[in-house]
This record gives C-alpha cells, structure tokens and sequence, in this order.
C-alpha cells in the first residue's frame, strides 16, 4: 500500500486492550490514529500514513476526499454514519467494502464475504439492507458473521463508563455514547484480515481502477 488514510476520533480505552493493535497500558488514552500511524511506519517507513481526528458523519463529510480514493474500508460502529459513507463511494464510483457486527461474537470461522441482501443472522445487515433498499442502493460488498449474537455479561471493572479517558466535556465520550456491543481478542481482527484480504485481492484485479 503506498498511502492510508486513517478516520478516527476515539482514544485509546481500556476495554480496547483485548483486541486492538495499537492498544496497550502506554497507550491509553492517546489517540487511536496517531498510534495506529506510528506503528505502520515503523513498519514501512515510505507509506504514506494520514490520521485524521475525524468522527465520519454528516457534519464532517467534506473532510472526507472520497473521490480520491482507490478503496474504501468502512469499519464504522454507527448504522447513520456507515450509509452516508456508502451512498458518497457510489456517487464516485470508488469501491467500498462494509463490515457487519462483530461484536458478541465468540467465532471467528462464522464470517462470510457477501453481498448485503443476500446475509442473515447479523442484526447490523438486517437494519442495513431495509436503510439502503430505502435509498436505492442495490448493492453492497460486506463482511459479516452467521454466528448468532451472545449476550454479554458487562463488569464494574471492565465498563468503559467506569474507565472513560476521554477529556472531559468530549461529545463522544464513553459516558454520553450508546454502550458498543464487547468483543474477544480473536473475532475483530480476523474479520479485519479479512476486509484487507478483499481490498487486496479486487485491487490486483482490477477492481479498483476508475473507468
């Protein structure tokens, strides 16, 4: 890859010590893209690695180059923010590749490659497809779990609420957001793999060239 842009605004949290890369003890509570940028150029120092700040939404779409992109990978939790940033890849024509929830989930071998109407199980795609059906959208390439969601059991010690490192007054902080469903070291990142292997894969293919 000869450049990234990275879109996040979160800090590095407690409960992102299981799972996450760039998360451990000397990193909580620093920004999760400068981290992120720092670990892949330690890694190939001539990519060229951008970290924006940057909750993807309405309010700051046109932060947001999507023209300029060969591919897209949208990882966002929030059902809203995820159409918007579809319906702005189709208006441009860049490939997107969307993943599904994969949070209360304890298997990694349950996730599919597909198009969004025609998954099941996965309660993130069943409110994707009606949104985009409602839109228009026929298609979509997504990466989602046949596993059937488990509920979690949430401690006192654990609870992002309890351990917030946001600064205070943040509007996403984890004392004002939706509580995000908890995941296990080994199912994200596999689902992340995944996502990176089909960008790949469509790239040397060809599926990423503009017409």
């Amino acid at each position: 890859m000869g450049a990234i842009d990275l879109f996040d605004d979160d800090l590095i949290c407690l409960t992102n010590l299981n799972r996450q890369l760039m998360a451990v003890h000397s990193t909580i509570g620093k920004k999760k893209t400068e981290v992120m940028r720092a670990r892949i150029l330690d890694i190939n120092p001539r990519c060229d690695v951008r970290g924006v700040d940057c909750f993807y939404g309405a309010e700051t779409d046109a932060q947001v180059p999507v023209s300029e992109y060969s591919y897209i990978i949208d990882a966002i939790d929030t059902i809203s923010s995820k159409l918007l940033l579809v319906q702005r890849a189709g208006e441009h024509g860049v490939p997107i590749i969307s993943c599904m929830g994969a949070g209360n989930k304890l298997d990694p071998s349950a996730f599919r490659v597909s198009d969004i109407f025609k998954t099941s199980v996965c309660p993130v795609a069943r409110v994707m497809r009606r949104e985009l059906r409602q839109r228009g959208i026929k298609s979509l390439k997504v990466v989602y779990s046949q596993e059937q969601p488990m509920t979690p059991l949430q401690t006192e010690e654990t609870s992002c609420k309890n351990n917030c490192v946001c600064p205070p007054g943040s509007r996403r902080s984890c004392n004002v957001r939706r509580q995000v469903p908890g995941s296990v070291s080994f199912v994200p990142p596999v689902a992340g793999f995944i996502l990176a292997g089909e960008v790949i894969r469509d790239l040397c293919a060809g599926a990423g060239t503009r017409a």
